[in-house]
């Protein structure tokens, strides 16, 4: 993936180690309290040395199909890893971000082991870092495996940041010249969709920052501004202003958001 402008080291250091230690906290007082989960958690998480090893065994497990052994994908996904140390960054930002903003998880452990919003993501990732190193066959393979596995449709070309909430993630598509910047939530049904059968630039640019709301579809190369936000159900088909609040089929503007970053606050009311 593109190089983003990521925390600085000493942070991303001191996140790693905080969101790696919490899973691992979670999860051994989890296999306590559970028994029937432990084996689960301890072969999941505990066993593993750090976060890369561990998220690496768990997607490789859960993308795993009679075609495509866990083992064959973790020797990938782990290749990818190697390469590419932004892949392991953006997610442990992508873990801290559902951990602050969804009102369902107040812990890290729960969407590395359950979210399936985040685990597309993060096959996502690998799949982008494929179709970069002209891995094209496989990328594809990635991308049906993940529409397969977690009912998201992102193509591996598409380029997004970091510090991403796809909420509940069922029926998100996410089309081939997509750009989403950083710190975006996107909630379940939405589509970044292209128009007509023109096979250059024609999926939508989201800035930093959006709240993109239940079953909204956008549609074409348009861009929606730094922290706007797409009502829930609306249909876009022109740019949307910066800061601003859309809604309807067609969508116009229809006021503002609360916040000035409205994906950070996960408020659906406007001003």
């Amino acid at each position: 993936m593109p190089k983003q402008n990521l925390l600085s080291d000493n942070d991303m250091s001191d996140l790693s180690a905080e969101i790696w230690n919490c899973i691992r906290n979670e999860a051994s007082k989890e296999a306590q309290s559970e028994p029937i989960l432990a084996s689960f958690l301890h072969t999941t998480i505990l066993n593993h040395e750090n976060f890369a090893s561990a998220l690496a065994f768990h997607l490789s497990n859960l993308l795993s199909s009679a075609t495509a052994s866990a083992l064959s994908l973790r020797e990938v996904i782990d290749e990818s890893f190697e390469n590419d140390s932004d892949i392991i960054d953006t997610a442990v930002i992508d873990v801290a971000a559902i951990r602050d903003r969804d009102s369902a998880c107040g812990e890290c452990g729960t969407p590395f082991l359950y979210y399936k919003g985040f685990h597309a993501l993060q096959s996502y990732r690998v799949a982008h870092w494929l179709w970069q190193q002209e891995r094209v066959e496989l990328a594809l393979f990635l991308q049906s495996r993940i529409s397969n596995c977690f009912g998201v449709d992102i193509h591996p070309a598409a380029k997004i940041g970091y510090g991403l909430m796809l909420d509940h993630a069922t029926g998100i598509v996410i089309g081939e010249t997509s750009v989403v910047g950083n710190n975006v939530s996107i909630m379940q049904s939405v589509t970044l969709g292209g128009t007509g059968k023109d096979m250059r630039d024609r999926h939508p640019k989201i800035g930093d920052g959006v709240l993109i709301g239940a079953g909204s579809k956008i549609l074409g190369n348009i861009n929606i501004g730094e922290g706007a936000q797409v009502c829930a159900g609306s249909v876009v088909l022109s740019d949307v202003p910066s800061h601003s609040a859309v809604a309807g089929v067609p969508a116009q503007v229809v006021g503002k958001p609360n916040e000035d970053m409205p994906s950070l606050y996960m408020n659906q009311q406007l001003n």
